[in-house]
């Protein structure tokens, strides 16, 4: 079933064309990724769909009665709304049934009177009326999921991280039959985001998403989209089938392009001697020339970021903390941490958000002082810092204006000297684009200018703050590769999997509570092996027999079931009973004669995560069941 058509859709800003005659569909069940460089349109392209911008010229055709839900890289609210007024904004009866069963649950979680019980019991009363259990079952894993609470705390006092946070449970809450959504991992922890595959994969939700996270696109797309010079391509397959592809293409176009090249220049010769006066016949020859040239202006061979720049020298001392502590508030970030850096390390740091991996780095750059302890730097050591704020560039400065206030000229590996010029140019900044205003850039390409001045100061210490956000997947390679070959030292803090994986030899967790953990290894070795812990964990508690009624004094006081565990009993049934139905329909689609052998492995993939699924809720059943009876 076909959800979404876009036939010839056209959009120029001034005289930069974005696209032009551009057309797609999304059938049911497709996973779509819209990949391009910066400022080639994927944003605005989104805004059209969403009905945010007007295209120049085409049709945007949405199947009738579908539910579309969009997310915008930067999502507004409603002035003076709290968390669950911006939750459940549409405001059907399910939806205010479930807001007043989660408030009055909070409630009673902060302070437990009588009360309180009552707000649950009227609002659980509502839930039933409205046959919402399992709606609520949905919504509850997605706030606990997102981190989010306190759904009576006004939005304009979250953080930016927060609110695209409460943005994408909002659009998950609404359960939309398409869901197009720009950048959606951006402000999530990686806990959050490996959650976030497993819901697209899990439930039947058709995506179109602007992302950068390969993993992640990876993981969830059936099919990649790219924008490019003004036109789409589209690949059906996962990042490394869209790389070779890719490759094939340009190789192609490469071979036609030297072929147009020599005809230019033969056109190009005899337009220049042919006398002025001609008939028809020099008239369509002269129109030919002029089409071939547009042709050629349009398939310039995009510039590739490649620097090797000269890295001052740095010395035996380095970067030393000597039990270094630091809280805000009640809230532990480091506890008493001690750490010797040495030459050439690149160190990935991880957590959940909001444990202090920022404020990390602040004290490591000076931006923010220590509580107790010492943080020496050494006497050679040239800190480059790209922060998550990035820097204050006047919109009415020129690009290269900005480049220039760093310096003039960078000194390179062989001895050679780069201008701000040739330097912009290797960052894809064209020379008609140096001279653009900042104010007429897009935000991966502020991003690009800013991750270029800090490169500029030649540092042999580099610190990056989400480096990835908002970078198209072309300067990510590049920038990747630069870093590969840089020999001073590197931390990263960053929520994409490929990119630390890449890049990072060890990892600092951070725990929250004050205290770094060390890691020998890549991200998804440590992911893998916390992923084991866990399920042994989960194995011994299984083992433990439930909590026994205590004697005193030969009356047995048996445990009692709280609120929550009632509401969760009542569900589980619901619950099982819908996971055997899918895992059920599983079955069939296996024994029929698949011969698509991806398709197999996603199924056979669900099926285990199914099956699992209903092992752990058959298990936690037994426990409650136990605990009802006690009660």
């Amino acid at each position: 079933m076909n959800l979404l058509s876009v036939e010839n859709l056209s959009k120029s800003y001034g005289d930069k064309q974005l696209f032009s005659g551009i057309s797609f569909g999304i059938e049911e069940g497709q996973r779509v990724a819209l990949v391009a460089r910066n400022g080639a349109g994927k944003s605005t392209l989104i805004r059209i769909l969403s009905g945010n911008d007007i295209a120049d010229s085409g049709q945007v055709t949405f199947r009738n009665e579908i539910r579309v839900s969009f997310l915008d890289q930067e999502p507004a609210f409603s002035p003076g709304d709290n968390v669950y007024q911006a939750l459940f904004h549409s405001g059907n009866d399910m939806q205010k049934a479930i807001s007043n069963y989660e408030i009055a649950i909070e409630k009673h979680d902060e302070e437990p009177t009588a009360e309180t019980q009552k707000r649950i019991e009227i609002a659980m009363e509502q839930v039933e009326f409205h046959q919402a259990w399992n709606y609520e079952s949905k919504v509850k894993q997605v706030l606990t999921s997102l981190n989010i609470h306190h759904l009576e705390q006004k939005v304009s006092s979250l953080s930016g991280g927060e609110k695209k946070r409460l943005a994408l449970a909002r659009v998950l809450i609404e359960e939309p039959q398409l869901l197009i959504m720009d950048e959606p991992t951006n402000h999530l922890d990686l806990d959050m985001i490996e959650w976030l595959e497993s819901y697209f994969t899990r439930n039947n939700v058709s995506l179109l998403l602007v992302t950068h996270d390969r993993y992640f696109l990876d993981n969830v797309c059936t099919d990649i989209l790219e924008l490019e010079n003004s036109k789409l391509y589209r690949y059906q397959g996962d990042y490394e089938y869209f790389i070779e592809k890719k490759a094939e293409r340009e190789f192609n176009e490469t071979k036609e392009l030297e072929k147009a090249n020599n005809l230019f220049r033969r056109e190009l010769e005899w337009v220049r001697k042919m006398p002025r006066a001609r008939g028809t016949k020099s008239k369509s020859r002269i129109e030919a020339f002029n089409k071939l040239n547009a042709t050629l202006s349009g398939k310039k061979k995009q510039s590739e970021l490649q620097l090797s720049v000269k890295m001052s020298r740095i010395g035996g001392k380095i970067f030393e903390l000597k039990k270094v502590s630091k809280s805000y508030g009640g809230k532990v970030i480091l506890k008493n941490f001690d750490y010797t850096f040495k030459k050439g390390e690149r160190i990935g740091i991880a957590g959940k958000n909001g444990v202090g991996k920022t404020t990390f780095l602040n004290l490591l750059t000076g931006a923010e002082q220590a509580d107790g302890g010492k943080v020496n730097i050494g006497d050679t050591t040239v800190i480059g810092y790209y922060s998550q704020k990035g820097i204050e560039i006047k919109n009415d400065k020129r690009v290269i204006e900005v480049v220039r206030d760093v310096g003039d000229f960078i000194p390179m590996a062989d001895g050679s000297k780069l201008s701000a010029s040739q330097l912009l140019q290797l960052f894809q900044f064209s020379p008609e684009m140096q001279y653009t205003y900042v104010s007429r850039l897009s935000g991966g390409e502020k991003k690009r200018l800013y991750l270029l001045t800090v490169l500029m100061k030649n540092p042999n210490f580099l610190i990056l703050d989400e480096p990835t956000n908002d970078l198209d997947l072309i300067t990510l390679s590049t920038l990747e590769q630069f870093l590969l070959d840089f020999k001073g030292c590197l931390i990263i803090v960053s929520h994409d999997r490929y990119f630390l994986n890449k890049l990072a030899d060890h990892l600092f967790i951070l725990t929250g509570d004050g205290n770094v953990k060390m890691y020998n290894g890549s991200y998804t070795d440590y992911r893998e092996e916390e992923k084991e812990i866990k399920k042994m964990e989960n194995r011994e508690e299984t083992k433990k027999p439930l909590p026994k009624t205590e004697q005193t004094g030969g009356t047995s006081i048996r445990q009692k079931p709280s609120y929550k565990d009632k509401f969760e009993f009542e569900n589980l049934d619901k619950e099982i009973e819908q996971l055997e139905k899918q895992k059920k329909v599983l079955l069939e689609h296996l024994s029929n004669t698949i011969t698509n052998h991806e398709e197999i492995i996603r199924i056979s993939t669900e099926l285990g995560n199914t099956t699992r699924l209903i092992d752990e809720k058959q298990m936690r059943w037994l426990e409650l069941s136990e605990l009802m009876e006690e009660g």
